[in-house]
Order: C-alpha cells, then sequence, then structure tokens
C-alpha cells in the first residue's frame, strides 16, 4: 500500500524549510567561553615543576585568555568581511594577531601557532 501522499508533503516541506533556514551568505555562530583552567595548570608544571597557582589566579587567566580569544575572533572577523569572503582563513587570523598584539608577542604566537596546526595536520 502506498503512503499517503499528505505525510511526504508535509516530510518534504520540513526539508526544504530546514535547508532554507540554514541556508544563508555567511552564517554566524554563538561561541561560549571556555575553560582553561586545566591548560593554564599544565603550562605552569611544564614552566616550573614546584610552583602553584590559586583558583582566583587561575580565573583572573582564564578571562584575560577568553578576552583576548574573543578580540583576536572579532578582528578576524572584520578582516574577513572587508575581503568579502565567507571564509576565515589563517591569513586572516595572523592579521589580526599581528593588528592587537604587541610586535616580539605576535611574531611569537604566529610561528608557535603555524607550528602546531602543522603538527596537528600531518600527525
Amino acid at each position: 500500500m502506498a503512503k499517503p501522499t499528505f505525510k511526504r508533503h508535509l516530510y518534504i516541506k520540513r526539508h526544504l524549510r530546514r535547508l532554507y533556514r540554514n541556508h544563508s551568505r555567511c552564517s554566524s555562530i554563538n561561541l561560549g567561553h571556555g575553560n582553561y583552567s586545566l591548560y593554564i595548570n599544565r603550562v605552569l608544571k611544564e614552566v616550573d615543576p614546584n610552583r602553584g597557582i590559586s583558583s582566583h589566579s587561575v580565573d583572573i587567566m582564564n578571562i584575560l585568555i577568553n578576552d583576548i580569544f574573543e578580540r583576536i575572533a572579532t578582528e578576524a572577523g572584520q578582516r574577513m568581511l572587508l575581503r568579502k569572503r565567507c571564509t576565515l582563513t589563517p591569513e586572516d587570523i595572523q592579521q589580526a594577531v599581528y593588528l592587537l598584539l604587541p610586535k616580539k608577542l605576535a611574531t611569537l604566537a604566529v610561528t608557535f601557532g603555524s607550528k602546531a596546526v602543522h603538527r596537528f595536520i600531518h600527525s
């Protein structure tokens, strides 16, 4: 027995409606704030195994990391829109880092970041 046509029609309509909703020129993603406390402690233990850090200091570092990340992401998004593209490229992120951070810190951040991406891709 064939299925009723109205159910198929509703499914097709729902499917098209979902596709239409997701279809936009540049989609925006709502970014949540991450918690980097585990990584802060790991880096501290790598630098000096005998040192510790208070939870209040970890919270301050977490706020700092989230703030810098948000600034870089905003600036990179503006760079992307200036080029009239919908794809965020590594060049956009590098330019944002060079604009926001001091010269020496920016060069170190870009070199370590590109090394990390290279290791991730080739592993």
